[in-house]
């Protein structure tokens, strides 16, 4: 490194404190100034530091190593990309309006402007320079990750990025009423724009800063892949994205927050009521979720009269519909994004807003049309919907078949086509059509919103409402609204208002449902059995067919919670949990004859090639197994409420069972001798091998936990921890307290990292995964002013969706943000606190998800076709195919030829053994042929889409929405805070389960 380029990179360094390894050598370069002086104004010569520049790549790199140089390629490349679209802003826009004569702009438009894109500049050129010399030293070093947490970490990049986020909207606010008011400022952006090699406009580049962090994390992430593990640079590579993860997380929340608020704003500007101008600008009002629908008005008979855009906003108390203008100046749409203008046509109250499904309303389908309102006089928002009244007519002739069917069996003699068969395949007939329909209606659900909302009274003073139809862009965005709905509800409650403490600064920019909202608390096993005790629950996830489509991005996650809970007695139970209604109800209890320990889901692993075309076996559902005080472990198949011991693994010296994890081909139990148990599973399999059972000594004192990564698993037994490989049953162990007394109680995983919780004292460890060492500790009791003095300890520990959980020995649970990617997972924030806490120990925190892409992956033709049949149907674009006119009804006919040939179910009542299928074409007779129904002119309706194998999900690239629940269980509940006492409990001495409910979140 030249020695002018080391003098720039202490000055750049000389703002904060920064260790730098180099060499083997620790470099410590205190602060000089403190975080908040800013920048230092260092004048910097480009061209005695000239962009980095890779040497030819060298003879004899691995494959690796040639990766490794081509990301470090792309890294310099995209540095020097982005350096240059900042300098082109500086000199090619700011420094001439500044030095403008003219006086297009005044200099303190010109600096809210540019604010802070000079200090931005100068950081990230600071950055090229020591860019530069780690590339010069690339194939002696090959790091890189340190110099990104040496350059990033620093609160000072932080606090400019969010000065520039913070002012983004007001200064494209800025420049659109320049373009507007000045035509000289015009004419500038037009001449630049055109002058330049790209024809990239001013916001063009303007938006390049809010993009930079997601494209570091990127490249890094790509190297991270191709670093082995025993590399130097490994461990600052994880740093490194923990850090920019961190630094994105933050920037994206405050340019969420701005753009809300700008959006608020706006709205704000258009209504003439003054109440609810005053409701906008007050400092409560938090925006939840906006977007431009399509507003459906129906006439009487169900046809479409009109489709407008609208955009609906979702606030913390309110849902209002506004008209969008997005109509601006036509010079200036090209340079910049011209805001639209609203004109608000209703509001609604939130807890007086109700979601309404096509076909599960039937209380309302009577008065359907409940309103018009005076904005569209003479027309209706909803008649009674065409699919649904298809539906009751098919309900109607099944109901009419039916007794003609009685009516034929009471016949004495034997006539040709009137018997018993046929009237009978009528009802199935029908009763398939019916199911057709139902799919339809749930198609048609997919992308249609309708919405309950209050109107006017009538003339009688009787309540009246209104139901207004939305078709959303996507299914995924109509599972969204009603999922936000439902969970800014939720948020009005008690309970939740509020239900979390945070730190100060986060006060504004926490949105109502961001935190997890308190969505039941009920008892667990009866008054009649107080001896029992919460210990462990596990989920047990399945897919209802009962529910609807918003009921599940409503419900909790769909499946079965398994509750252990640990008896006085020789005996134990587990009470088994419902989770596919909005509240979870007791459905069945297991008897045991042993007191459980412990319980543990597993997972089904993907079948072989082989196995998926072999032919299906016998489904034995979700595998659960149960670990006893006795010793044994049963292994149990669970298929819905239905419950089977498949088998019972018993380890050679009967010593109880405290902790099970699986992996792909192990199950690993702790026992409280001391020992591991591995059993193996061949391929293939599901079970394991009762014969295969190996036992590894990990120390004196019981095993209290298990962690798996991989083949491996990390077992504690006092203060140490063992890693033993699954395979060869090689152990490692290292020592994770100083304290002998202190056991580890708790390991939970994320990223990089194992986060460890012990018997005695308040801290949490985290650990390295690939180099064992540790990395942090926090000690929970002063995150929190909530914890009474005296002795606390971490009872429990759950990782979901970025969030440490944390519960306590004083009932109450806190979590802390931490990174989701394969960086570090250090905790960074102050942590939230729960004002709804236990009045014991927190037992357990367990999670449980769902996934609902058998809802959103099915077709949405269903909803399409019923918008244009209802418009009377429109002529196809050029481009697209010719396609044969669809029936608009369904009309069952009889036919002279044979339909056995289409796929399910044959059409008859004769039993199925004594139905063969004749070849196609063949004149035979056969007993379907008295009853042969088909859809006119539509045949392939008969063929019912069937979902991809759940093998073959990464074969398409679908959006994954995912419903998550917590649960925590202790003795009785209790609220926390000032508007609470700390002594009150409600049923202090009852078992009971706090369940919390997340957004839902999308991932690929």
């Amino acid at each position: 490194m030249q020695k002018a380029s080391i003098i720039y990179i202490l000055i750049y360094l000389f703002v904060t404190d920064v260790h730098i390894t180099h060499k083997g050598v620790v470099f410590y370069f205190p602060a000089g100034v403190k975080d908040d002086a800013g920048y230092l104004d260092v004048a910097l010569c480009e061209l005695k530091h000239p962009p980095p520049q890779l040497c030819p790549m060298p003879e004899g790199l691995s494959s690796q190593q040639v990766v490794r140089r081509l990301i470090l390629s792309s890294i310099v490349q995209s540095e020097s990309s982005y350096l240059d679209s900042l300098n082109r802003i500086l000199q090619e826009y700011q420094r001439p309006l500044l030095e403008s004569q003219n006086g297009i702009l005044k200099p303190k438009e010109v600096r809210e402007i540019f604010y802070r894109l000079q200090e931005i500049h100068q950081c990230h050129f600071m950055f090229q320079i020591a860019l530069a010399s780690r590339v010069t030293e690339w194939d002696h070093s090959e790091t890189i990750g340190d110099l990104f947490v040496a350059s990033f970490s620093k609160s000072m990049v932080q606090e400019v990025y969010s000065d520039y986020i913070n002012n983004f909207t007001n200064a494209i606010t800025l420049i659109k009423k320049a373009c507007t008011s000045k035509p000289a400022f015009l004419d500038f952006l037009k001449n630049k724009q055109s002058s330049s090699p790209d024809r990239i406009t001013l916001y063009g580049l303007m938006v390049k800063p809010i993009q930079r962090f997601p494209q570091f994390i990127l490249l890094l992430q790509d190297m991270l892949k191709n670093t082995p593990k025993t590399h130097m640079d490994r461990l600052p590579l994880q740093l490194a994205l923990t850090a920019l993860e961190s630094l994105a997380e933050k920037l994206n929340e405050q340019k969420r927050q701005a753009d809300q608020e700008a959006e608020i704003r706006q709205l704000a500007r258009s209504v003439g009521d003054r109440n609810l101008n005053k409701r906008l600008n007050s400092e409560q009002r938090q925006l939840i979720q906006c977007e431009l629908l399509t507003e459906i008005v129906y006439g009487n008979k169900g046809q479409v009269i009109k489709m407008k855009e609208r955009k609906v906003f979702l606030l913390n108390d309110i849902l209002i519909c506004a008209n969008v203008d997005l109509k601006g100046p036509p010079n200036i749409s090209g340079l910049v994004p011209v805001g639209p203008k609203y004109t608000v046509k209703w509001c609604s109250p939130l807890l007086q807003t109700q979601v309404v499904e096509v076909g599960q309303d039937r209380q309302q389908r009577s008065d359907s049309v409940l309103n018009v309102p005076p904005c569209v006089s003479g027309k209706v928002f909803l008649g009674p919907p065409r699919l649904y009244q298809e539906l009751q007519e098919l309900q109607h002739d099944l109901a009419v078949v039916e007794e003609v069917s009685l009516l034929v069996g009471t016949l004495h003699g034997t006539y040709q086509n009137l018997n018993s068969t046929v009237s009978q395949d009528w009802c199935l007939a029908l009763q398939r059509l019916m199911r057709l329909k139902e799919e339809e209606i749930q198609k048609a659900n997919k992308c249609r919103l309708r919405l309950s909302i209050p109107g006017k009274p009538d003339k009688s003073g009787r309540p009246v409402n209104i139901i207004v139809v939305f078709n959303t862009p996507s299914p995924l965005s109509k599972i969204t609204w009603v999922n936000r709905l439902h969970l800014a509800k939720i948020a009005h409650r008690q309970e939740n208002t509020p239900g979390w403490e945070y730190a100060e600064e986060y006060v504004k920019t926490k949105a109502p449902i961001s935190c997890p909202l308190l969505t039941c608390k009920l008892p667990v096993f009866s008054s009649k059995t107080p001896s029992l005790k919460l210990e462990a629950a596990l989920h047990s996830p399945s897919q209802s067919s009962l529910l609807g489509f918003c009921i599940a991005s409503t419900s909790l996650p769909q499946g079965y919670l398994w509750v252990r809970g640990e008896s006085s007695f020789n005996n134990g139970q587990v009470q088994i949990f419902s989770l596919n209604r909005a509240t979870p109800r007791l459905v069945k209890t297991v008897p045991l004859s042993s007191p459980v320990l412990c319980l543990e889901y597993v997972k089904e692993p993907c079948p072989s090639t082989e196995e998926r075309e072999a032919p299906s076996a016998a489904k034995i559902g979700n595998i659960i197994c149960v670990g006893l005080q006795d010793g044994s472990i049963c292994v149990y198949s669970s298929v819905d409420t239905a419950v089977q011991c498949l088998l019972t693994l018993v380890n050679p010296d009967r010593s109880p069972v405290l902790c099970l994890k699986h992996s792909l081909s192990f199950l690993f139990a702790g026992l409280a001798n001391g020992k591991v148990t591995v059993y193996h599973r061949r391929a293939g399999e599901r079970l394991w091998d009762v014969e295969s059972c190996r036992l590894v000594s990990v120390g004196c004192e019981p095993v209290c936990s298990l962690l798996t990564l991989e083949d491996a698993v990390w077992a504690s037994c006092a203060n140490q921890v063992t890693v033993i490989q699954g395979s060869s049953l090689h152990t490692q162990s290292f020592t994770a307290h100083s304290d002998p007394g202190c056991s580890v109680r708790h390991m939970i995983r994320s990223g990089g990292g194992v986060w460890m919780a012990f018997t005695q004292g308040s801290s949490i460890h985290l650990f390295h995964t690939e180099t064992l060492e540790p990395l942090q500790d926090v000690n929970i009791s002063t995150r929190t002013t909530h914890l009474r003095p005296g002795r606390v300890c971490v009872s429990s520990l759950l990782m979901c969706q970025g969030l440490l959980w944390v519960g306590t020995s004083q009932g109450i649970i806190l979590t802390f943000p931490l990174p989701t990617l394969e960086g570090i997972p250090k905790i960074t924030g102050k942590g939230m606190t729960s004002l709804n806490a236990h009045c014991g120990p927190v037992d357990f925190l367990v999670s449980s998800s769902s996934t609902l892409d058998s809802f959103l992956n099915s077709s949405v033709e269903g909803a399409n076709r019923e918008a244009e049949g209802g418009r009377g149907g429109g002529q196809d674009s050029e481009a697209s195919p010719p396609r044969e006119e669809k029936p608009k009804r369904l009309l069952l006919q009889y036919r002279l030829h044979s339909t056995c040939q289409l796929p399910g179910k044959l059409l008859s009542a004769q039993p199925e053994q004594g139905i063969h299928r004749p070849p196609t074409g063949c004149l035979e007779h056969s007993p379907e042929d008295c009853s042969i129904y088909e859809v006119s002119e539509d045949p392939d309706v008969w063929v019912r889409g069937r979902p991809v194998e759940w093998w073959k999900e990464g074969e398409v690239r679908r959006n994954k929405v995912t419903s998550t629940a917590i649960f925590s269980g202790g003795r009785g509940h209790r609220r926390i805070g000032q508007m609470s006492s700390l002594g009150t409990c409600s049923a202090s001495t009852e078992n009971t389960l706090l369940v919390w409910q997340l957004p839902l979140t999308l991932s690929q």
